[in-house]
Order: structure tokens, then sequence, then C-alpha cells
């Protein structure tokens, strides 16, 4: 079965933004991802959140080279451009990139500025099995106490994102996404610490 442009991409829009709104909480994609029918090298639920935020008002930057047929096939779905990385609405990270490509890409990527912080970069991250048993700790709006989180982001990373994030409303926001369909968010307002790193 295909997917429902409308009504299977509102219930995607609805869960990230539910995400967005909890951050550290994972939520499931799977009975949606189960309805994806063609074949991209990517996760289902990488394509299911670019297919929910991108449309012809935005841009969007793969950061892994050789991915022609992948950034043709978002345009076609989606009607969002290419863009350089310091241009783009929305950045997609796939498994295969480097941590080096990740974090001069995290220096690079539109921030915001006072005048317009919304001008700034999302993120669409392809990371290793989520899990809320990790070494980060997560505090701010929509989070109770704290959350713990695992995902594929090194330390090095984490603090490429703190530095970017340190004048609110200046910052990224970050959607993770695994090979099982789960998806968890980072807003620009929640604080990441790591487990033995100040």
């Amino acid at each position: 079965m295909a997917i429902d442009q409308v009504h299977d991409l509102q219930q995607v829009y609805r869960k990230i933004l539910h995400s967005m709104s909890r951050p550290g909480t994972i939520s499931t994609l799977s009975e949606l991802a189960e309805r994806v029918d063609f074949n991209l090298p990517c996760n289902e639920a990488t394509i299911l959140t670019a297919m929910a935020f991108l449309d012809a008002e935005v841009t969007f930057h793969i950061l892994s080279k050789d991915q022609q047929n992948l950034i043709e096939k978002i345009s076609e779905y989606t009607s969002a451009r290419y863009a350089p990385i310091n241009e783009a609405d929305f950045v997609i990270v796939l498994r295969e990139d480097t941590d080096t490509a990740i974090q001069t890409a995290l220096l690079q990527c539109k921030n915001g500025n006072l005048i317009d912080p919304q001008q700034s970069s999302t993120w669409i991250i392809e990371s290793s099995p989520l899990s809320n048993a990790g070494e980060l700790t997560l505090t701010g709006p929509g989070i109770q106490h704290t959350s713990q989180l695992d995902t594929s982001f090194k330390p090095s990373m984490w603090q490429a994102r703190n530095e970017r994030t340190k004048e609110y409303p200046l910052g990224i926001d970050l959607i993770f996404t695994d090979s099982n369909a789960q998806i968890v968010c980072i807003p620009r307002t929640t604080s990441v610490n790591m487990m033995g790193v100040n």
C-alpha cells in the first residue's frame, strides 16, 4: 500500500510535533513506514519526515556525496529545492556520513539571527537504534525532570550542537530517525549534557 500524501503525512507531522514538544520521547512511525513502497538509500522514517516537512517553500541539503538519485526523489516527492549547507532549511544526515562531515556542517548550517531566529536549519539525522537508556541527560521545556537518550551522535557533535544553541532564540532543531522507524526530537530549547563531559 502506498503512502497517502495527505492523511498519512498528517499523522507523521503530528507525531513529530508531539515528539518536539516532549524532547527525548521516542515515538514510532512503524505502521506508516510499512506503507513506504519506494526503495531509497535512507530509513523509511527519514523519508516520511522529509515528506511531512518539505514543500516548495523550503530548501534541503544532503550531506552524503553521490546521492543525486535521493536528491532528485526528495525534490520530486516534496517540490523542495536542493541548496548548499549554509542556505538549507533542512539538513539530512544519512548513516554513511562521517563524524567530520557532520561536525563541519554543524558549524556551517543556518542558525537564525536575533531578528529572524526562525531562519535556522532543522536536521533530520539517521541514528543507530534510539534508546532512553543512554548517556545523554536532557532538561528543559517539555521535560518534567530529566530524560535520558542514546543516539549515534558522538560527544564532539553534541558539543558543536550545544555551541550553536547557547544564544537562545538562535539554534538548530534535531529530529533523529532509526531503522526501526522510531523518531526522537531535540529542539534548540533542550539542554543536552553528556555523562562524564562537562
